[in-house]
């Protein structure tokens, strides 16, 4: 497999560069991911529409990975129920080390490829679930070892790599490929690599959160209101729904009813 993840900067003598070139170079590299990632949308398509029939009927979607890769599945995973209202464990992300390897890298624990089948059976996963592999190098063994098993035990399997052929997406039924290239740093994959499985990741559960309902609009109908600026976009989220109400109705509304959906139903005239 050729591993564009590996592959030499296209920059050199970093150290002898000032800041504005860094930030200028580093930033024209960027501006390169959007388009790796528009490449695969069809691939991202299909991924999504599967999980949407599955997680319609009950599924739940995991994604497992470690380092850069792993955290960046934890982090989508946990933004979607302050965002959308759905409950804590129904996107759940799962890091290679635990949750201690959140904030410290934990040595050798993504070269175990039983460890993640051990740590999804801690949630019972089963066939109506889905799993996301997420992997910049696609060779992983925590991740293969993962899709594999799942795969094996009916659960839809899907990956998010950067590199063309690899073993993750071989173990994956639904592959998202997004290659974009050599790092700016050589082999540095929390940069471009990063930005591509974040993109993907906004793509993913965004669009899945959709497809369940979870939107109304534009707007952020079941959104979990925990602090101040966003009790206020509730509020002009209900009268831009219901404007014949005061701002202290609108939030006796959602004081009593505990989201907008419920709010904005309550409150219209019939």
């Amino acid at each position: 497999m050729l591993s564009t993840t590996e592959s030499t900067s296209l920059y050199n003598n970093l150290e002898l560069m000032s800041v504005r070139e860094l930030l200028t170079n580093i930033n024209n590299e960027d501006k390169t991911v959007p388009y790796a990632v528009e490449k695969a949308i069809p691939q991202i398509e299909a991924l999504v529409e599967k999980i949407v029939v599955r997680m319609k009927q009950g599924g739940r979607l995991f994604y497992i990975g470690a380092g850069t890769s792993g955290r960046l599945g934890v982090v989508d995973a946990s933004e979607c129920p302050p965002t959308y209202g759905v409950p804590f464990d129904l996107v759940i992300g799962i890091m290679a080390g635990g949750d201690q390897a959140i904030r410290k890298a934990v040595e050798n624990a993504e070269d175990d490829p039983n460890q993640a089948w051990i740590d999804l059976l801690e949630y019972e996963i089963d066939e109506l679930d889905s799993l996301i592999g997420i992997a910049a190098s696609g060779r992983t063994p925590y991740v293969i070892g993962g899709l594999e098993k799942a795969r094996q035990a009916g659960v839809l399997t899907g990956c998010i790599v950067c590199n063309t052929g690899s073993a993750v997406a071989a173990a994956a039924e639904f592959p998202v490929e997004v290659v974009v290239g050599p790092e700016f740093v050589t082999g540095s994959t929390r940069m471009k690599a990063g930005t591509a499985q974040k993109l993907a990741l906004n793509m993913i559960s965004t669009s899945v959160m959709i497809q369940l309902g979870r939107v109304k609009g534009n707007k952020m109908v079941d959104m979990q209101m925990t602090n101040y600026k966003l009790v206020q976009r509730a509020i002009r989220m209900v009268r831009e729904e219901l404007p014949y109400l005061s701002i202290e109705e609108a939030q006796g509304l959602l004081d009593t009813h505990g989201s907008v959906r419920n709010a904005v139903e309550a409150g219209r005239k019939p």
